[in-house]
């Protein structure tokens, strides 16, 4: 692992401190007048997503973590693990469903996604924007019911289970937002 010192902070940084890995949200250098210079920073835990403030004085140095970004094919389910192939290398890859969190709600089968790695432990899933989903479950539209904005429950063949609009259907293909889990639109 690489040193740095606080001059080389940057944001979207990821430093490996004794407490655990920490993104840099945000750094400020401050001078006062009297006394030693200091840098003030808002650090995000990779792993939990709390949001800490810390203090450092100036030219402290740390441990810069080294994240790999792996592009991940997921191929099917074993039991309760997901079964990835690398795209690169096309080794595979189990990995519960601890290690991915909220994005097995957005995985199927053959869809990509790109696993964030610290040494051999995965700290996080980038997701693209927004995902095409089928709907597994949902009550049928009725005919005069065309109430504006109106929303019914409809759950996904990922099982998770969203709001859409009174003309969806079961089987219909829908676009779903990955960061809020809100529908979009039908595709």
């Amino acid at each position: 692992m690489a040193m740095i010192s606080t001059s080389d902070l940057r944001n979207g940084m990821t430093l490996n401190l004794d407490e655990g890995l920490y993104n840099v949200v945000e750094f400020q250098h401050v001078k006062p007048g009297k006394g030693g210079a200091f840098v003030r920073t808002t650090l995000k835990n990779i792993r939990t997503g709390q949001v800490v403030d810390r203090t450092f004085r100036a030219g402290e140095r740390f441990d810069r973590a080294v994240l790999n970004k792996r592009e991940m094919q997921f191929l099917y389910r074993d039991g309760a693990d997901y079964v990835f192939m690398d795209n690169s290398s096309y080794d595979q890859m189990n990995v519960g469903p601890n290690a991915l969190g909220e994005a097995v709600n957005y995985i199927v089968e053959s869809s990509t996604v790109i696993l964030v790695m610290f040494e051999d432990e995965i700290v996080g899933v980038e997701l693209p924007a927004a995902v095409e989903l089928n709907i597994a479950e949902t009550e049928p539209g009725i005919q005069g019911d065309r109430v504006s904005g109106a929303r019914k429950p409809a759950t996904l063949e990922t099982g998770l289970v969203i709001q859409v609009p009174l003309f969806v259907n079961p089987g219909d293909r829908v676009k779903v937002d990955t960061r809020s889990g809100e529908y979009l639109t039908r595709a």
